[in-house]
């Protein structure tokens, strides 16, 4: 498997992958899911750094949450970053708490001054990590605000904030469903600049216009063509594939994960043969 293909990390086949490295190009991880563990647990991410390289994607951030910053937590990241020379830390483009933590990921209004407010908060979060903050766009069910589409609202904050961009190419379809835009379109608005890398998940569908990002399902066909369009669209970017719920044995998800790496070696070919035609 390439160094571009990643999978999230999850408790339930660590055991075995630290018994027998899988081939896997980088494990992402939540650092928050670490942080309470203790010694042994850090002895475990040392074993496996060594075998594959981590990446990282929180989950607490809450970085368009109306309560301040939690300067604390942002400094524990960023100790949990030094310690396994981990590079890039992802977070999403919403907020999980408003006096208190709500337990889940809710969406920001659209407008100017919420991207003004994110940018500022960003750019804090930055100077703690030493290290560029990588926002994710997410799935959103409901409208709070529409002085900007989605699109304006995202590339308003990455521009402001001078941050990256983790691409995740089936909240782009599900909304694209659910809000009634081209996916396409939008993937091809983005700035290729900005973006890191990428996640691919699978999603159900509860109607034909209300699609649900559960991350407990394999991917869809028409997300599998939405993330090759993005690759010829921005370059090959580093993905992960995301399975929270429903986690079949690890064997099912490195095959999955497979179409990940035929997705980029397609991509590869059709432009070295692009380059050879233009030569010729």
């Amino acid at each position: 498997m390439r160094r571009t293909v990643g999978l999230g990390l999850r408790r339930e086949f660590l055991t075995d992958v630290l018994a027998a490295p899988a081939e896997v190009g980088f494990w992402e991880l939540a650092p928050e899911n670490w942080f309470p563990r203790g010694a042994k647990a850090y002895r475990q991410l040392d074993q496996l750094r060594e075998q594959t390289p981590l990446t990282s994607h929180g989950l607490s951030l809450s970085i368009g949450s109306p309560d301040p910053l939690d300067i604390a937590f942002v400094r524990q990241v960023k100790a949990f970053l030094d310690r396994f020379d981990i590079a890039v830390y992802s977070e999403h483009l919403s907020y999980c708490s408003a006096g208190g933590h709500l337990y889940d990921l809710l969406p920001m209004p659209f407008t100017k001054e919420a991207a003004d407010y994110v940018a500022e908060r960003v750019k804090l979060v930055q100077d703690i990590i030493e290290r560029p903050l990588v926002l994710e766009n997410v799935s959103y069910y409901a409208s709070f605000a529409t002085e900007l589409s989605e699109l304006e609202f995202i590339c308003t904050v990455v521009e402001e904030a001078d941050c990256k961009l983790l691409l995740d190419v089936n909240n782009v379809f599900v909304n694209s469903v659910n809000h009634n835009y081209d996916p396409y379109a939008f993937i091809d608005a983005l700035p290729s600049e900005r973006i890191v890398y990428g996640h691919i998940a699978g999603h159900t569908e509860e109607a034909p216009d209300l699609f649900v990002d559960t991350h407990g399902a394999d991917v869809k066909p028409q997300v599998w063509q939405l993330l090759e369009h993005a690759y010829r669209r921005h370059g090959i970017f580093p993905t992960v594939l995301e399975r929270d719920f429903n986690i079949p044995p690890l064997t099912d998800l490195l095959s999955e994960m497979a179409h990940i790496d035929d997705s980029q070696q397609r991509v590869e070919r059709c432009s070295d043969a692009r380059l050879q035609t233009t030569s010729a």
